[in-house]
């Protein structure tokens, strides 16, 4: 993100280090889960939970060579874990990784925006029952016209983020959704109990169905909420 454009919580978010933090919970949650179904070792799924962890630098210098962030990434990990890191990223394919974790980024991206909105509207909601009865000029295809009140006006703007709010509630609950099924999404090399337990822990739902990625569709209307109240702002500024 353009640091001079967004705000430190909302960059925060978007950083590599969130990012490759998601990763590692995500691929530490799916050993513990094929642990618990006696798929790998429990000891290394502890061992596991216990060492992983990963360097920025170093996974920059690794791609260079491998040319892939996720191999990058798991190389990098792998070699903080030692002989159980073998069972880390078995059965998954990078898209289950890449898409879980933007489900979750979006999810706290949204919660930031969620709470600024109720902010906004709880302001708006004093100033429009202030100036309830402060007279102004109304107006009608952008001259004047009848008179109304500034706090009609308020509370226009009030209600006009109510639909803004609840657009991105809806977006919200539409990208809630993370997928560990595999190559095509066909759960041939993970059982779908695995996909369950990671998706839990990280307050997703698994998806219902999913492909190579999931259906980005969902992406789709997440961004048109974000641009409608885009548009919203733009107009009341």
């Amino acid at each position: 993100m353009i640091a001079r454009y967004s705000r430190p919580r909302m960059q925060s978010v978007w950083t590599e280090e969130n990012k490759c933090r998601i990763w590692l919970e995500i691929e530490i949650l799916a050993c513990e889960a094929m642990a618990r179904l006696k798929k790998i070792p429990a000891p290394d799924a502890r061992t596991i939970r216990r060492k992983a962890r990963f360097d920025l630098a170093e996974i920059a210098r690794i791609e260079e060579r491998t040319n892939h962030d996720v191999l990058a990434f798991l190389e990098n990990v792998a070699s903080y874990v030692g002989k159980p890191g073998r069972w880390i990223h078995q059965g998954l394919t990078s898209s289950d990784l890449l898409d879980t974790t933007l489900a979750v980024q979006m999810v706290q991206s949204a919660d930031i925006l969620l709470e600024g909105i109720d902010r906004l509207r709880s302001a708006v909601k004093k100033q429009a029952k202030k100036y309830r009865l402060t007279p102004m000029i109304g107006r009608s295809h952008g001259v004047h016209a009848e008179p109304i009140t500034f706090g009609l006006k308020m509370a226009l703007m009030f209600d006009e983020f109510g639909r803004a709010e609840k657009r991105l509630q809806e977006a919200r609950e539409d990208v809630r959704v993370g997928k560990i099924s595999g190559a095509v999404g066909t759960h041939a090399h993970l059982d779908p109990r695995v996909e369950a337990h990671v998706c839990r822990a990280l307050r997703l739902r698994p998806a219902t169905l999913s492909t190579q990625i999931i259906q980005r569709d969902r992406h789709a209307n997440f961004l048109a909420a974000l641009a409608l109240a885009g548009c919203s702002i733009e107009r009341w500024a």
